[in-house]
């Protein structure tokens, strides 16, 4: 045993001697290069001199960074995570500073410019030098891993080993969509997932030969797979997504048991007067209190559960940038605890922000060559957007990928998070772009790293991956016809427009519509120029995707169909026969609520099915509307854009190119990725449908693994105990760094 551990502690000792020199002959090949770095004093020292010069600054440097690194970034923990990895540069150049100060006689000097440069490429040197080592050494990561593991099991006061029941790691790809999963597979674009599921690597030759491999394997039958391919360990189950196919109502169905009562991603709501958007902190924290309070039980994750990335808690005491409760403020808000984890490295640090300025320029080059090939459909991507997409690809990614490893090996019960960079770039380029291709590649990468740290963990973990909802192309509203949904509105009620929407076809029309129906309705002859009928309130148009909702604040209950005939006599009619509007929703004071069509349609929701106005949404679409129109919150008017079975196009009311949010093609159809060793979702007759089943599969799953999960006895509890969880400090998290 004692032999071991010298053994162990020599290889150690040589490790750091050789990053040490590494780091040595980096800042002396530095001095030679940058103007403004020297280590030599103004007497020209000897080369052994500086040399040693050398070592002492990169000795020094070093120590600051293991020592100093950590407190910077818990005293920075409050600071938004772009600002604090924009700052990387600056503190590691600081630390460089104090590093050359420390040398004695000093012979060490850089201007701050300098400095930033030198303790950056130290940084990146000394990583990859120890990651070098590491592959050099079998045991080496396997060694750091155990080590991390058994310090977090001696503070909970755990025994040792690799027993008791597994704990369970819940990957949610965020917007990939079923059919694009297996397009990404067949190929070749996510290996780690073909071999889950059995599939053969792809054709040398590029053909895309393995499609049929993934039909058969996709029931997850073992049985199933083609000769020469290998066993699969997964099953995959595709899941219908609810009305509001997007991730405010998927994830909050999923982790909380209920999306009741969110019929999109944002609407208004007259009773307080407010607008609910599910990726703001506070309507994320209203979403997730009425759902503890509609199920009384805090959530999928209550129980030594873990949260990461996500909109919603889930009831876990282990949180890291969770939306829900991001806008709650204090030294000790564990929102962003996980940033610590990860930035008190700085070699992670100084990885990250270089991968995320690499990914800027990959996106500046990509939408010029975009731009240049003319590509269709297309919308724009300047402004913040390479930086919103930077921060999604690679920080938010990086980030959840280490808090979920740490979680492993904390040996956590449950962990739930979400990788978001699929869905941000698909909405910009197209979900079945080359770029967005790319995007699965690296996220296939990530599920690989978390499977072998998995191998590392106290616990066996079985990996689940899951989606929220898929998305689907199409040219946007306004591209396509020349005007927004809301210049259509407005049009439509008489209000004044744009001149850009005014001379559309379109916009001419509904507006030639209104003035007609204004007349007819009030049996006035042909009116004096300039004068205008009378008007409501303007409506609140809201864009959520494909889906849009039209609602009036100045009447306190759900519009009817005849009221809104009676204040804009053109409005309906002018939506439901414009070629870009699938079908419309409205309450009705005779027949209930209605679904209105092209061509006249009109079918109470009570007779629906999925023909008529709802031909080709998919199976189970009235289903879905008929759902959404016993909300609270629904809209005076429901838009659905047109869908195209034939392309599978739908045209988004906002600046997507990919959308989500409403019925139409891929974006209704998410996925499910679980392990044999799990009971199969549904029967094999069976469809999983809306996000609440979704969470009872989850919740079942939990329980064939670690016994009955006990649901809180009233609603008060999860609140307490999740603010008792935050006046915790985020100790537990810096042991994964």
């Amino acid at each position: 045993m004692f032999k071991g551990r010298w053994r162990t502690t020599g290889r150690a000792l040589v490790r750091v001697i050789i990053v040490w020199a590494v780091s040595t002959l980096t800042m002396l090949a530095l001095a030679g290069i940058l103007p403004d770095f020297k280590l030599q004093s103004d007497n020209q020292d000897s080369i052994t001199r500086t040399a040693v010069t050398a070592a002492w600054g990169a000795g020094a440097f070093g120590l600051l960074s293991a020592l100093v690194w950590p407190l910077l970034v818990r005293a920075l923990l409050l600071v938004p995570a772009l600002v604090l990895g924009l700052l990387v540069f600056f503190l590691n150049g600081s630390l460089l500073l104090i590093a050359l100060r420390l040398i004695p006689n000093g012979r060490g000097a850089a201007d701050p410019e300098t400095a930033v440069v030198v303790a950056a490429v130290m940084s990146a040197v000394a990583s990859a030098t120890s990651t070098a080592l590491a592959v050099g050494d079998d045991d080496a990561y396997r060694r750091r891993l155990s080590r991390l593991a058994d310090r977090r099991r001696r503070r909970s006061g755990e025994d040792g080993g690799r027993g008791g029941p597994p704990g369970t790691v819940f990957l949610q790809l965020d917007g990939v969509g079923h059919q694009v999963l297996l397009d990404a597979v067949a190929a070749g674009v996510m290996p780690h997932v073909a071999g889950w599921l059995g599939v053969r690597p792809p054709d040398p030759d590029g053909g895309r030969g393995t499609a049929d491999d993934v039909a058969r394997v996709s029931p997850g039958d073992p049985a199933d797979s083609a000769p020469g391919s290998p066993r699969p360990t997964h099953r995959l189950t595709p899941w219908r997504t609810d009305w509001s196919s997007q991730t405010g109502a998927s994830q909050l169905g999923i982790l909380h048991g209920s999306n009741h009562d969110v019929p999109a991603f944002r609407w208004y709501e007259k009773d307080t007067g407010r607008i609910m958007v599910s990726n703001r902190p506070a309507s994320a924290a209203e979403l997730q209190r009425r759902a503890i309070a509609r199920t009384n039980d805090g959530g999928l994750l209550t129980l030594d559960g873990a949260s990461r990335g996500n909109l919603f808690s889930g009831g876990a005491d282990q949180l890291a940038l969770v939306l829900s409760i991001a806008a709650r403020r204090g030294r000790a808000n564990r929102s962003r605890a996980g940033y610590f984890a990860y930035f008190s490295d700085p070699a992670n640090a100084v990885r990250t922000v270089v991968s995320f300025v690499a990914d800027v320029g990959r996106e500046i080059g990509e939408s010029t060559r975009a731009r240049i090939r003319g590509d269709r459909p297309r919308v724009g991507r300047g402004g913040l957007y390479p930086f919103i997409r930077a921060f999604a690809t690679v920080v938010e990614r990086d980030v959840v990928v280490t808090a979920v490893i740490g979680d492993m090996l904390a040996g956590r019960t449950a962990v739930y998070a979400d990788l978001v960079a699929y869905d941000e770039v698909a909405h910009h380029s197209g979900p079945h772009s080359r770029d967005a291709a790319r995007v699965l590649a690296r996220l296939d990468r990530s599920v690989g790293l978390i499977a072998r740290a998995a191998e590392h963990a106290p616990r066996t973990y079985r990996i689940v991956l899951l989606s929220d909802h898929g998305q689907s192309p199409g040219e946007t509203f306004e591209g396509a016809y020349g005007l927004t949904l809301k210049d259509l509105v407005r049009a439509g009620c008489g209000l004044p427009v744009s001149r850009r929407a005014e001379r559309t076809k379109s916009g001419a029309e509904a507006r030639e519509a209104a003035r007609h129906a204004v007349r007819g309705a009030l049996h006035r002859p042909e009116p004096e120029a300039g004068e205008k009928p009378a008007h409501g309130s303007d409506p609140v148009v809201l864009a959520s995707g494909n889906l849009a909702l039209i609602s009036f604040p100045d009447v306190p209950e759900r519009m009817s169909r005849e009221q809104i005939d009676r204040r804009h006599p053109a409005l309906l009619r002018t939506l439901a026969s414009h070629p870009g509007i699938g079908f419309l929703l409205v309450r009705s004071e005779e027949h209930g609520s209605v679904v209105l069509g092209p061509g006249g349609a009109e079918v109470p929701v009570d007779a629906l099915g999925d023909s008529g106005p709802l031909a080709g949404m998919g199976p189970g679409a009235a289903e879905a509307v008929r759902r959404t129109d016993s909300f609270p919150h629904v809209a005076d008017i429901m838009v659905n854009s047109m869908y195209d079975p034939a392309t599978g196009r739908v045209h988004a009311f906002e600046e997507q190119i990919g959308s989500h949010g409403g019925l139409g093609g891929q974006q209704s159809r998410a996925f499910l990725l679980s392990p044999l060793v799990l009971s199969a979702p549904v029967p094999d007759s069976g469809e999983l449908v809306g996000a609440e089943r979704v969470h009872e599969v989850l919740r079942r799953w939990l329980r064939e693994g670690s016994g009955p999960q006990v649901p809180l006895g009233t609603v008060s509890v999860p609140v307490a105990k999740a603010r008792s969880d935050e006046a915790r400090t985020a100790e537990e998290e810096k042991d994964s760094a």
